[in-house]
């Protein structure tokens, strides 16, 4: 067992389970909802790029209101709508309707035990997402297994600002250095771990992985892999 990690967490869609599997059960929507999908993506981009909303507020937005609110205010702008009748259709038809989808959706092989191993080793684990995730986990039969589950948009940014992952080091009560923290974009997972200073594992499929090795601590594709890793 590595002696520099107190403890794991991980990012959610496309590192505990394939993206494709969703992406073909979301199919339908995205052909009938595409102004709003592509809206909200770039809404979410300009959020992300926006850094200077906590810079120069130490930390707040300088217009004030929720993520929620400033990202209904972006899309509406973007759809030429009004943002409060965006922000209800946003939360029926996006955080409430593509809940049910994950019914049944299969997650990555070794999954389940690879999680059991770590708590058993006596390792923390966590969970961080951009949406919301306790329905999810509770779809794909990972409910229960976590010290701490956290959505970024609680903290009114998204990765890979690294206010999310402090918190997440803090409710799991592991320092920074000592959190390793699994994700599949180096965009968002691995650059926002590691300028948190966490550790960072990146999972992507095998034809990719001397691609990326240099950018993550550790590179996977596959979960045996990571148990080796953590445990071997």
């Amino acid at each position: 067992m590595r002696k520099d990690i107190d403890g794991v967490a991980f990012d959610l869609d496309g590192t505990l389970y394939p993206n494709y599997r969703f992406y073909i059960r979301l199919l339908p929507f995205l052909l009938k909802e595409c102004r709003l999908i592509g809206a909200l993506g770039k809404a979410r981009r300009i959020l992300r790029e926006d850094s200077a909303l906590r810079n120069s507020n130490g930390g707040h937005n300088p217009e004030g209101g929720s993520f929620y609110e400033r990202q209904s205010c972006l899309m509406g702008k973007i759809l030429k709508r009004n943002p409060r009748a965006i922000q209800e259709k946003t939360e029926r038809l996006i955080y409430r309707g593509w809940e049910p989808l994950f019914k049944g959706l299969k997650i990555f092989p070794l999954v389940k035990e690879t999680l059991h191993s770590f708590r058993n080793a006596g390792l923390k684990l966590g969970l961080l997402s951009d949406f919301p995730p306790e329905r999810k986990l509770e779809y794909l039969g990972l409910s229960g297994l976590w010290d701490a589950v956290l959505c970024s948009e609680t903290f009114g940014f998204l990765k890979p600002d690294p206010v999310p992952f402090l918190e997440l080091s803090s409710q799991m009560g592991v320092k920074p250095e000592r959190l390793l923290y699994v994700g599949n974009s180096i965009s968002y997972d691995i650059k926002g771990a590691r300028n948190a200073g966490l550790q960072a594992a990146l999972i992507c499929s095998s034809c990719w992985k001397r691609h990326y090795r240099g950018e993550a601590a550790f590179v996977f594709s596959n979960y045996r892999q990571l148990y080796n890793y953590m445990l071997g």
